[in-house]
């Protein structure tokens, strides 16, 4: 739910009222609040100074300096295991988001506008191959990232994971490897 309305200010501008982020996401204002506040405590979005009449407002911490980036730590003591739950829930959204479009009519699956695309691509890269990758997908996380604005008239939701395989052996062990390294042999 919290990556879903940091992702929902960002697709608002980066700055929204409570009841525009609810009907957004098709959940209840007074739903959001708790989360709100979550996100406001870790520093990923502040609360905006309104009249008191107003409505509640957020805006996504730190716009003026670019956007957000999860920091990488994948030593013993690192958030690798934060990480991993954080990919978990980034995917399920986006399966969710995927299902959603396939009860749609409108959705375009063919052609130079198409909008549904589910792939999984396993292929070896060289170090300059891996770096046009990289490019293409700040690119992509670029593009659609993008508030809306004139002409930009179509939500569309981008998720991706990249990571390096470890080739298995094709080799079967031999039947002595397989056996229990504690019996008598």
């Amino acid at each position: 739910m919290r990556q879903e309305i940091v992702d929902t200010l960002a697709a608002l501008g980066g700055e929204a009222s409570v009841a525009a982020m609810a009907a957004h996401l098709g959940r209840p204002a007074d739903g959001l609040y708790y989360h709100l506040r979550a996100l406001t405590d870790g520093g990923l979005v502040e609360e905006v100074p309104v009249a008191s009449n107003d409505e509640r407002r957020y805006r996504l911490a730190g716009e003026g300096d670019g956007p957000l980036r999860l920091a990488y730590d994948l030593g013993p003591q690192g958030n690798g295991r934060e990480l991993g739950a954080f990919a978990d829930a980034l995917l399920q959204i986006a399966a969710q988001d995927f299902e959603a479009a396939l009860t749609s009519e409108e959705v375009l699956t063919e052609g130079p506008e198409r909008e549904l695309w589910v792939s999984r691509n396993k292929g070896w890269l060289s170090k300059e191959d891996i770096r046009e990758v990289s490019r293409l997908l700040e690119r992509l996380s670029a593009l659609t990232s993008q508030p809306r604005a004139l002409g930009r008239e179509r939500l569309l939701s981008f998720a991706f994971a990249l990571a390096p395989l470890c080739p298995r052996s094709k080799r079967r062990p031999k039947a002595a490897e397989r056996r229990d390294p504690g019996a008598a042999g």
